[in-house]
């Protein structure tokens, strides 16, 4: 399991949260999804053998915020 800690912009409401926290979470492969909306900062933890860190950020862009 590996975990790791992606500083996202855009974010700034619940309704951010609910996006983000709903849509990486139902990925085949992600176990854990917080997001920190004060800190501007997602923690995400997955299985690297399923999922890859690059597919958990592509989700996070299309649902329009920006991984800096």
């Amino acid at each position: 399991m590996e975990k790791v800690t992606l500083t996202v912009s855009g974010m700034s409401c619940g309704h951010c949260v609910n996006a983000i926290e709903g849509n990486v979470g139902k990925l085949n492969g992600v176990s854990d999804v917080k997001v920190h909306l004060s800190e501007g900062k997602v923690d995400v933890a997955f299985d690297s053998a399923v999922i890859s860190l690059a597919a958990i950020k592509e989700t996070i862009d299309d649902q329009g915020y920006e991984i800096v």
